[in-house]
């Protein structure tokens, strides 16, 4: 695709609404150095030395979304602590809104810190509470959805299967979307039995594909158009899901998009150095919708999305991609062809 269309498509970008629902985190970095291990036990000692907070699991992809519009709302759960609101703080800061978030004081709001020392990542706190939406809560998130509906242009739910996101209120909001005939797109998690109907697409990982799919993980084959397993698994979730279009993200083997009439496309990965996968599937979702839902075609949104990530693996912590950064990448791609 050549950095002109990717332009026109960018163009058209700025100006859509896309609300993001899912589960809500905060992500939290503690930088430091290493220069001994721990008396006490075979472990090293990290000497901090900063730390930096940003919006996490489904708001990190409304994050995303906030470098190409000025558009992005989200709804989810926080709790009423320090996390919670610093997770707020930081969304109103980056003018993403958050007037459809639900808020429980008994609710204690996710936080993931990862420590960090010389450019590796030591370890990673999961402080988080999986349990069900309650139904109060899920009709609270219903009404916040209705009162924005009209003016967004696509949804996107984002299961990190925290329970935020249930049956319930994935229904009721994605036949909403889908009768007006809006964009309406999910990453899901496997370990939810949620249909996925009225999706425009689904967008899950290999190993996630292969889970909802009900097939034994493979060994990737290369190139993966021959990966007979893959392709079965690709279509076996069309069938389930009724999806327009299934992108099963690759890794380094880039992405596989699937459409209906068995036809499907190999989209091999940009990334030319990887130094922290964190986030990459956040950056896909949230490029592949916008760009659907500012005519690109779906091959040409899929390779949006395979740029994006590329550009954000390359970069520590929990990133974002801009405008100007895609634009590049796509220079770069017609470099390097002549």
């Amino acid at each position: 695709m050549s950095p002109l269309r990717v332009q026109e498509i960018l163009g058209r970008a700025a100006s859509k609404r896309v609300l993001v629902i899912g589960d809500l985190m905060l992500d939290e970095f503690v930088w430091g150095k290493v220069g001994r291990i721990s008396p006490e036990a075979p472990v090293p000692v990290v000497e901090v030395t900063g730390e930096s907070f940003y919006p996490g699991g489904a708001a990190n992809v409304a994050r995303n979304l906030r470098e190409f519009t000025g558009r992005v709302s989200v709804i989810g759960l926080i709790g009423t602590d320090r996390g919670g609101r610093e997770l707020r703080r930081l969304l109103e800061e980056q003018a993403i809104e958050t007037v459809g978030i639900v808020e429980d004081e008994n609710f204690a709001t996710i936080i993931k810190t990862r420590i960090i020392a010389r450019q590796q990542q030591l370890v990673r706190v999961d402080r988080e509470q999986v349990r069900t939406s309650s139904a109060s809560q899920t009709t609270r998130a219903i009404d916040n959805f209705r009162h924005q509906l009209e003016n967004v242009d696509a949804v996107i739910f984002e299961d990190y299967g925290k329970g935020f996101l249930n049956r319930e209120l994935v229904d009721e909001v994605s036949e909403l979307t889908a009768s007006l005939g809006k964009i309406v797109t999910s990453d899901p998690n496997p370990r939810h039995a949620i249909a996925w109907k009225n999706m425009t697409a689904v967008k899950p990982n290999r190993t996630e594909a292969f889970l909802a799919a009900g097939m034994p993980l493979s060994d990737p084959v290369e190139p993966p158009s021959g990966d007979k397993t893959l392709l079965e698994v690709g279509r076996a979730l069309l069938e389930k899901w009724g999806t327009q279009y299934l992108l099963i993200t690759l890794g380094e083997q880039g992405m596989m998009l699937f459409l209906r009439g068995d036809t499907w496309h190999h989209i091999p990965t940009r990334a030319r150095q990887v130094f922290d996968v964190s986030g990459a599937g956040d950056t896909a979702i949230a490029l592949f919708t916008l760009s659907l839902s500012s005519g690109a075609t779906a091959l040409e949104a899929a390779e949006i999305a395979n740029h994006a990530s590329a550009v954000v693996v390359a970069k520590l912590g929990t990133a974002t991609v801009t405008p100007k950064e895609l634009l590049a990448s796509f220079d770069d791609d017609v470099s390097q062809r002549h």
